[in-house]
């Protein structure tokens, strides 16, 4: 009889708090588009971002709730905007296939470090130091922070410089957040054609420096038909929604410092 009453009293309890949380559900019940989950599902899962959201969940509720785009996602591109479009029964919005771009062509021919690093072998604790060990303060300096966030292993390290792969990039941004020197930008793969070179320096100075690297002479910019291409504060940028990508530009350089993505 002593453990009886206790026994009833916890089963009561049992039975009240279950009873209650029926009835919270109930009321606090939030019904869910069934659409979300199924466009959550078509994305890549990368939760990289790159799409202006916290993850590719947040990404498609904000496109049934939003009306957010539906071609925003880089690495799932066509195929994830195709399925996104089916699910909500319109037509495909229309994807630009991007891909990383190392502002870089400082290899081990072009230009040499300062001094040997012994601490931790990453970008980031190199730039902690004189603002790294190479010759040129602005250039890649080839420790491999982008290979080692880069789900698709489109980066490499070839010769001292990081190269990207535009066929396996998914365009996602990752290694452009962890870059120290910020040498590597998402960019239009049609219109493939870039400065490999982020000096901010003067001509002179750069070519001590750095063999393959943009001396500010304006040759490029003079070439270009379209006036896609400027020269400011010593260093070309191309303007591409200007830009036609025919060339001409990379064949005038006379340091080669402007390349295909292919050639990057």
């Amino acid at each position: 009889m002593t453990y009886i009453v206790p026994v009833l009293v916890l089963g009561a309890c049992g039975i009240l708090a279950g009873v209650l949380l029926t009835v919270a559900a109930k009321v606090f019940h939030v019904e869910v588009d069934e659409r979300i989950e199924k466009i959550s599902s078509a994305l890549p899962q990368a939760n990289c971002g790159a799409c202006g959201y916290a993850g590719c969940a947040d990404y498609a509720a904000a496109i049934v709730n939003s009306n957010a785009e539906t071609n925003l996602c880089r690495p799932g591109g066509a195929d994830a905007a195709e399925k996104i479009a089916e699910i909500l029964g319109r037509a495909a919005a229309e994807t630009v296939p991007m891909t990383a771009v190392v502002h870089c062509n400082g290899d081990c021919n072009a230009t040499k470090t300062e001094f040997d690093f012994d601490g931790v072998q990453s970008c980031k604790a190199v730039k902690r130091f004189y603002g790294g060990n190479g010759l040129c303060k602005y250039g890649c300096i080839g420790l491999g922070d982008c290979v080692s966030v880069c789900e698709h292993d489109a980066i490499k390290i070839v010769n001292g410089v990081a190269k990207v792969n535009p066929a396996l990039c998914g365009a996602c941004g990752q290694c452009e957040k962890v870059c120290p020197n910020s040498l590597i930008s998402i960019k239009p793969l049609a219109k493939h054609i870039d400065v490999l070179c982020s000096s901010a320096d003067n001509g002179k100075v750069t070519k001590l420096s750095c063999k393959n690297g943009c001396i500010g002479c304006k040759i490029c910019e003079k070439k270009c038909s379209v006036g896609a291409i400027k020269v400011e504060n010593f260093h070309a940028s191309i303007n591409y929604d200007l830009c036609t990508g025919c060339g001409e530009c990379m064949k005038a350089c006379p340091v080669k410092a402007i390349h295909t993505c292919e050639n990057s």
